[in-house]
Order: structure tokens, then C-alpha cells, then sequence
């Protein structure tokens, strides 16, 4: 029954109606005549500066950051892309999306290469990648998966794409309309109608991978009402990817559980490093969801580092509503935090250890410690064969790593002209007052029906959010453990 369910899921289409259970999203206004910052993407033009001086002086960790770039093997300047014009993604379609997926790490690792090291065949090597793929792919498709793709890929074809747009032989015009064209018409339909299913059907991280998707085309293509979306929707969205609705309970001693822990901890952190990916697009633009709703992201990173470093956490059972919009309908429980493999990691902590406690001057503890137990930080092709090892572009430990910013200490320094990034770094306005495996080689994005588990009854719920998300939802927590 379940792999019916999700085929029938799966085999709804994009351009479903408004009946999906989604409600319209308020686009929020914008300073429409505000410039976007270019690059302005996981990088500005302050951060890939950093890193070029710092390497060529020898500092650490920087210097072992570079080195497990270089070491990578997408990082070469020999690389040649083999472009598809139709990439395929899930069960019962020619999947080859690995194909996409190793030529855009080596397009981005080799940018990233040039503007380090200065040496302009890694830089001709990118630029060729990309152009030989907005040259000939004209579409995603496949499964549900195919929405997962359409993210994943176009959140990072975009930011290796945003390191090269300078490039006198780069196709921006095409690279952009490919964006436009493939992958965000797929991510933004997955926000208003969550392929026919009910808002709940799918994990956030589904949600997160569009929200990325839509962010980065927003600012690649200077499209501000695109940035709006995927703003809103970050902060407002009905799907489980809303930051309220991945991190939907916060307790007293500063950690906020994260709804993917109920999961496996493989999707928990890759969560984590979704909602990073778009919190750090935006803050290189002026906007500051790192410390929204009082550094909410932050309080369910804690939560996961912790948790994954192998110390307890609180979990409050969940029930979330499954099916589709007019077929077959069911319900999944999470009773507590799954167990966890501390030697498990991804490159996610870098750069978030590093805007909390570094930029904001705030603590984060376990997150530095995870950060730190991560490092130097690869990319992909250093986490497996698979694609859950491409899910991030990572070397976090050579882009993120930073020197504190004076006087930071949970204030927020001024945005530059017009509130939008200048090229030395802006910071967006708003105050800051928080402190704060998956089985096997399956994929980290993955959910597919498969994968249901018969989890067991819940006592204790009570309706959110029109009754689409079931949650025993406790603001506080005292010490004994009793909730009110």
C-alpha cells in the first residue's frame, strides 16, 4: 500500500491547481531599485579575498582547508563535463542525475580553486562545465526524486555559476535562463503545491532544498520578488521546511529540537546544512534569517551537534498527516530522537559555527565542537560515492573560517547601500538577542515510500496549524521534566 502511495504521489505532476493544501504566500514588499551583490551568493568578494590571503600566508586552518581542496578530484583543471539534455532523478526513470551532479561539484571546486590560487586554467575548466550544460539541458525529470534534484542542483549550479559570472567566456545570459527555465519552475511548484500531496507529506527537507533552489535563482538572476518567495516562505511557509515548522519547539536551556531527529540523523544533518546554505545566501544580501525569530536556527543547530556528538536531548512527539490531495491519506509518528553515530559528519558546521560565534560574537558550543571534529572540512567526492555525499558543496574550513568581527557581541553591524550586500561584505540590520544514517548508501534527500517506518501511536497530541501537523508542543520546560 505505502509504494502505491507513493507512486500515486509521484506521479503528480507540476502546474497542479491551487487545491494542493497550500494556502497563497503574502509576498513581502521589497526595496525593488535595492542591487543584488554579485558574488553574493555562499561568497562575496570579501570572503574569496580572505581565503587567498590566508592561504598565501601560510595561516591555519586555512592552509589544511586548501589542501583538501586541491586533493579532491573534481578540483582538477582536466576535468570535462558530459552534459545530458534531460537528467533523470527516482525509481523507475534512466537516472544519470549523477552525471549533473559530480560535473557541477567539479565546476564549483575548481572556481573555487582559481580565486584562491590565482591559476586561470581552473577557472576556464568552470566556466566550460557550466556552459557546456546550460548549452544542453533542457529539463529534470523522474520521480517525486525529481523535485529533489531540481533543488540540489540548482542551489549549486548557481553558486559555482556566481563564481565565474565575471568570466569573459562565460555564457551568464544562458547559465541564468537555465535557472529560470529548469530548475526553479520545479522548486517553486514544489513550495505552492508539494507535488498534489498534503503540506505535511514530506520531510522539511524537501522544503529546504526548494527554498534554496529559489534563493539562490532570486539573486543569480537579480530577481527580487524571486528573493521574496523564498524568503517568505523560510519564514511563513505552510510546509515543513518553515523554520517554525522543521524546529517546532524550543526549550529553556537554549536548544530548539529538530523535527528530522524523530528520522535518522543523516537527514537531521543535512537539514541543518540546507538551512545554513540559505541563511548564508541571504545574509551575503542583507537579510538576516540566521538570527530570526531570536536566532531560532541557531538554538536547532545546537540541538542537532549536540545530539549528534552523542548527548541527550528532549524530543516531543510529533504526528504529521500523509497522502495525497484527493487519494489515499495516513499519518506518521516520531516518539523520540533516533540514535546517532557520533563518527557521522557532513561540512555543515563551519560555516555556521562560524556567523554565530565569530560575526555575532554569540555562543555555540556544540557546535564549534562539532565544527571543530570536522575538520578540515571536504566537499564532494570526499563523503562517499553517493549522492548523500553531494548534497553540500562543503570546504567549509577554508570559506567559512573567520576572524571575529571587533565588537561583536550579538549586535548587528549596518547593512550596506540601499540594505543590500556591498562587495566587502554587508551585514544585514536586526538585533540579535539569543545565546544560544540513514540504512546503508541511501541518499540523505531521499524519502520515498520505502522508507516509511511503522512508527508506533503517540499519546499526548494536539492539532497545528490547522491540524496538518500534530505536535505536543511545549514552550517550557522545567527541570524535572514536566511540561506546561
Amino acid at each position: 500500500m505505502l509504494k502505491a502511495a507513493g507512486a500515486a504521489a509521484g506521479a503528480a505532476g507540476v502546474g497542479v491547481g491551487a487545491g494542493a493544501g497550500t494556502t497563497a504566500l503574502a509576498v513581502p514588499a521589497s526595496a525593488a531599485d535595492s542591487p543584488f551583490a554579485h558574488p553574493g551568493l555562499l561568497h562575496t568578494r570579501s570572503d574569496l579575498d580572505r581565503m587567498a590571503a590566508k592561504v598565501k600566508a601560510g595561516a591555519r586552518p586555512y592552509t589544511a582547508g586548501f589542501a583538501k581542496l586541491t586533493a579532491n578530484r573534481h578540483a582538477q583543471s582536466g576535468w570535462r563535463a558530459n552534459p545530458q539534455a534531460t537528467v533523470y532523478r527516482g525509481a523507475g526513470s534512466p537516472q544519470n542525475y549523477a552525471v549533473l551532479y559530480n560535473d557541477i561539484h567539479a565546476a564549483y571546486q575548481n572556481a573555487l580553486r582559481y580565486h584562491v590560487s590565482g591559476e586561470t586554467a581552473h577557472a576556464d575548466t568552470a566556466v566550460a562545465i557550466l556552459n557546456a550544460w546550460s548549452g544542453k539541458l533542457t529539463s529534470v525529470q523522474g520521480s517525486a526524486d525529481r523535485f529533489l534534484a531540481a533543488g540540489l542542483y540548482g542551489y549549486q549550479f548557481a553558486n559555482a555559476a556566481e563564481l565565474v559570472r565575471d568570466h569573459g567566456d562565460f555564457a551568464l545570459g544562458r547559465a541564468q535562463e537555465l535557472m529560470r527555465n529548469v530548475f526553479h519552475p520545479l522548486s517553486d511548484s514544489f513550495l505552492e503545491h508539494h507535488n498534489n500531496a498534503v503540506v505535511t507529506n514530506y520531510w522539511p527537507n524537501w522544503d529546504l532544498t526548494a527554498i534554496a533552489c529559489v534563493l539562490a535563482t532570486g539573486i543569480f538572476c537579480d530577481d527580487r520578488a524571486v528573493v521574496d518567495r523564498a524568503v517568505e516562505y523560510f519564514k511563513h511557509g505552510d510546509g515543513m521546511g518553515s523554520v517554525k515548522h522543521a524546529i517546532p519547539v524550543v526549550h529553556d536551556d537554549g536548544l530548539a529540537e529538530w523535527v528530522e531527529a524523530g528520522r535518522d540523523q543523516g537527514h537531521a544533518l543535512l537539514g541543518v546544512g540546507l538551512m545554513g546554505t540559505v541563511c548564508e545566501m541571504a545574509w551575503n544580501q542583507g537579510i538576516d534569517l540566521y538570527g530570526y525569530d531570536d536566532s531560532r536556527f541557531l538554538k536547532g543547530a545546537q540541538y542537532v551537534a549536540k545530539w549528534s556528538l552523542g548527548g541527550e536531548v528532549a524530543y516531543t512527539a510529533n504526528t504529521r498527516r500523509k497522502g495525497a490531495i484527493g487519494g489515499w491519506s495516513g499519518s506518521e509518528t516520531a516518539t523520540g530522537a533516533a540514535g546517532v553515530d557520533p563518527a557521522m559528519t557532513r561540512p555543515i558546521w563551519a560555516m555556521i559555527a562560524n556567523h554565530y560565534t565569530k560575526r555575532r560574537g554569540l555562543s555555540a558550543s556544540y557546535v564549534t565542537r562539532a565544527a571543530a571534529k570536522a575538520a578540515p572540512e571536504g566537499g564532494g567526492g570526499d563523503y562517499g560515492p553517493n549522492s548523500g555525499g553531494y548534497d553540500q558543496l562543503g570546504f567549509g574550513t577554508l570559506a567559512f573560517t573567520r576572524d571575529r568581527v571587533e565588537g561583536a557581541a550579538g549586535g548587528a553591524p549596518s547593512a550596506g547601500p540601499s540594505g543590500a550586500a556591498s562587495g566587502g561584505g554587508a551585514r544585514p540590520q536586526g538585533a540579535v538577542s539569543a545565546s544560544a544514517s540513514p540504512a546503508g548508501n541511501r541518499d540523505l534527500a531521499a524519502t520515498g515510500a520505502e522508507d516509511l517506518v511503522g512508527w508506533a501511536a503517540a499519546a499526548g497530541v494536539s492539532a497545528v496549524a490547522g491540524g496538518l501537523l500534530l505536535l505536543r508542543r511545549r514552550d517550557r520546560v522545567r527541570r524535572g521534566g514536566a511540561a506546561e
